[in-house]
This record gives C-alpha cells, structure tokens and sequence, in this order.
C-alpha cells in the first residue's frame, strides 16, 4: 500500500482519463485512501483502444512531446515509458502534393544545435516555402520568444493575427506554423488564442533543442492508459470501480461529501471532479464556483480518425505530414494493432474536422482514398481490406481567443472539493499533458488542504 495509513480520510475521484488515474495515484502515494470512480468499462478516457476482428486499434493517433514532462512522468509511474519511447530527434516528413512539379517532400529536423540555431538549418532547406518566407519565420520565431504565454492579453488575440504583423504568409502560416498548431491545438491560427499558440511554439520549439522530439505508443493505447494504469492503481491501494456512473454529490453537515451511484453512496472527505467541463457543470453544487456557468461557455473541437488496412505495405516511414490534401497526419500502426499477415494499417489523424466529422463512411471511404493515393504511389496497386472511421465530437476543448478566462484552476470555493481535466487552467492546451498536469495539480491542491503536503513531481509546478 505504498507505505499508506490513511491520515487525511477518504478521496473520490471522479472520472478515470488521464487526469482522474493521475489524481488517485498522486493521492494514494501520500498515503490518502482513494475510491475512482469511472462510468465507462475501461480506464484512459479520450485516449483508448478496443478490438476491431483480430486487431487493437486506438481510436486516434495520440503523440508527445519531450517537453511533456507531465506525461512523460505518467509513463514512468505506470512503467509504460519503453512501450511509448521518443525519437531520437525530431525529423518529421511533409509531403506537398500539390507542388507544381510533382510531389515534393520536405524535412522539418533539428540538429545538436543550441535554441534557436537548432532548426534553422531545417528550415533553411525547406522546400515548401521560399527563401524570403523562411528569412520571415525567422523574426518571427524570435518575437515569439519574448512574448509570456501566461499574460492575459495574449490570450484575447488570435494567432494569425500576430503572425500577420510579422509577415507572416498564408503559404508560410499553411506550411508551417498550421501544421504544428493544428496537431497540437485542434484549431488554425485563425481559431487559437495567441496565448495558448505561444505557449505551444516557445515550450515545443524555442525553449530547449530537444523540446519538441516526438513520442508515440507503439503498444495499443489501452495497454499504457488502462491496462498498466489499473496495475499501478492496483498496487498503490486505490480502489477502482467500473460502469460506475456518479449521479450526485453532495455536502454533509459535518463538512464531508457524499458521492452517490446508482448502486451505493459513498462518503468522503475530499471529492476530484475528473471529468468533461458539461459533466462537471451536471455535478457541482451550489456555490462551487463564482460562474459555473463559464464551464458551458468553453467550446469543444472534433477530430475524426480513419483507418485504412492494405494488402500490403505502402507506406515505408512511421509516419508524415501533408500538405495541398485533406490529409494531415497518417501513422503506420501495424505492428501496434498486431497486424502480422504482410498487410499494413493506417490512421489519418484529422484535426479540425468539423466539416468531416458527421459525413457518412462512404463519403470519406470516397474522399481519402484517393487522396491516399496521390501521397503514396504504392498504395495504387494495393487493395484496401478495411477502411472504418473513429469519430470524436468532443476530443478537446476549443482553444479560441478569451478561453483562459473561463478554464477554472484546481480549486473551487467548497472545501474539499477540486477540479481536474485537460480543461482547467493547466497552461496548455487539450492534451495528454495537460490532462495529466491537471491531476497533479488537483491532487497537490488537496494534498495542501489536508495538512499532507508533498513534493510536487514537476519542478517547474511544485
């Protein structure tokens, strides 16, 4: 049990995604006795695998940064770190079909380098923008620099807004700094918070050379984010209950809690409401927060996944980005989903996908095929064993301008009662990072009221 005597009562997580896994574990360890509850069947929220025949698919590509160190503090904890290594340095292919003499492919890449020489090599060779536009990224990467992602006026302004002023081109902003943002903020400039953009770029790009080197699982997500996550829960005391659905909380006249599900009611000295913003809104009592009603406003973004099993082997890198096509990202997932037979399996990850996200399969069956085809020239001879979409209406939270305002921070104005989701005011934006932080966060801010303070794991947080 960790070493645990459970000084400090009893803790109800609500929600077992990243952020309530991260929660009861961070709990547990300092010896609090923990209850997570979560009403789906599984653990990892948003970022999960299930069966498909005889293979495991995820229901989206999920990547990391080195610079996560939350997360990357989450895969040790679940020892998970070896199923989802990081790249040795960050090399990611682009592929324009639309150039005029053909497909061209360009190579964003670091070198050994210190910030920001590290990537101007890259981009001094990168054949998707002209030589002027690249002497522009330049002054525009160092006024990045300067900017303090954390200042509030930053975050009433959008992205392409500021990119504008620092000549920034629409080729530039498509080629280069979309094809970050989009992946990372599930919005175009136009549709991103300067704050939140500025964070992504100086923290990804700007603040060390490897900062921005890629992760990924190359196990189905549900070994990292349920499997290994309940192993580590196990272990640690916590006891986790699934198909369990919360239907209300409640204060005591002691000062306690009492957490109901449809099959028991639980006390509880310190409830986390690990769960999306409209779902925590539905929970929180009265008085929780000045304006619950902020939660409401904070907007969500799709991202559709399709998927798409070859015959055969088409695609000879882990994965690439696009340019001139629908297509953004595709990543070769065979041996992760266990395909063995010769064939190949992969995932289109598309952010932004409002206008795809409620077409029917054989429009997008229709759509990206094709598109498939003019990326990878092998793909033409090969024939297509299955082709299926995933579809997430809400995947994050929509990073517009004015949206810090409305993220709430661990703490509401109830004793005893936190706040935790990629959503709350963690810095970043709607991801495994800021999932993960945002459990940190909730877990340390009870932790302190309890009178059972510890190290927080992030220097940079404590």
């Amino acid at each position: 049990m960790s070493g645990s005597d459970h000084r400090g009562g009893h803790a109800v997580v609500v929600g077992g995604g990243l952020a309530g896994v991260t929660t009861a574990l961070e709990l547990a360890d300092a010896g609090i006795e923990v209850t997570l509850l979560e009403g789906r069947p599984r653990l990892g929220g948003l970022a999960f695998s299930f069966k498909r025949g005889e293979l495991t698919v995820d229901n989206g590509q999920h990547v990391y940064l080195r610079c996560c160190t939350a997360y990357r503090w989450f895969l040790d904890r679940v020892r998970g770190a070896e199923l989802a290594p990081l790249q040795r340095r960050l090399d990611v292919p682009v592929l324009d079909v639309a150039h005029p003499g053909g497909p061209r492919l360009g190579r964003l890449r670091r070198s050994a380098l210190p910030v920001p020489l590290h990537l101007a090599g890259s981009l001094a060779r990168y054949p998707h923008l002209s030589l002027a536009e690249r002497a522009r990224v330049g002054r525009a990467a160092l006024a990045l620099r300067r900017l303090d992602p954390a200042d509030p006026a930053l975050d009433g302004l959008d992205f392409a807004t500021w990119l504008g002023r620092y000549g920034q081109s629409a080729r530039t902003i498509e080629a280069l700094w979309d094809l970050v943002g989009i992946a990372t903020l599930n919005a175009t400039a136009e549709q991103s918070s300067l704050g939140l953009a500025a964070m992504v770029f100086k923290t990804g790009l700007l603040s060390e050379n490897g900062a921005a080197d890629i992760g990924w699982a190359r196990v189905p997500l549900g070994d990292l984010h349920d499997s290994l996550a309940r192993k580590a829960l196990d272990a640690a005391g916590v006891r986790t209950a699934l198909r369990t659905r919360v239907t209300n909380i409640s204060r005591t006249q002691s000062g306690g809690w009492l957490v109901r599900t449809e099959e028991e009611t639980i006390p509880a000295d310190t409830v986390v409401l690990a769960v999306p913003q409209r779902e925590a809104h539905g929970l929180l009592p009265a008085g929780a927060l000045a304006d619950p009603d902020k939660l409401l406003d904070i907007g969500t973004a799709p991202i559709l996944n399709v998927h798409v099993v070859y015959d055969r082997k088409v695609l000879k890198q882990p994965f690439f980005a696009a340019l001139g096509s629908p297509v953004q990202w595709v990543f070769d997932r065979t041996d992760a989903s266990g395909l063995t037979d010769g064939g190949q399996y992969l995932a289109l990850s598309q952010s932004v996908a409002q206008d795809d996200i409620d077409e029917p399969v054989s429009l997008l069956r229709g759509k990206y095929l094709p598109e498939l085809e003019r990326l990878l020239p092998a793909a033409r001879g090969a024939k297509v064993r299955d082709f299926f979409v995933t579809r997430e209406r809400t995947a994050t939270f929509a990073p517009t301008p004015g949206v810090g305002r409305l993220r709430p921070g661990a703490r509401t104005d109830t004793p005893g009662l936190y706040l935790a989701g990629a959503w709350t005011a963690t810095g970043w934006p709607a991801t495994m990072e800021s999932a993960v932080r945002s459990g940190l966060n909730a877990a340390h801010a009870a932790l302190a009221a309890l009178g059972r303070p510890r190290q927080h794991p992030l220097q940079e947080a404590a």
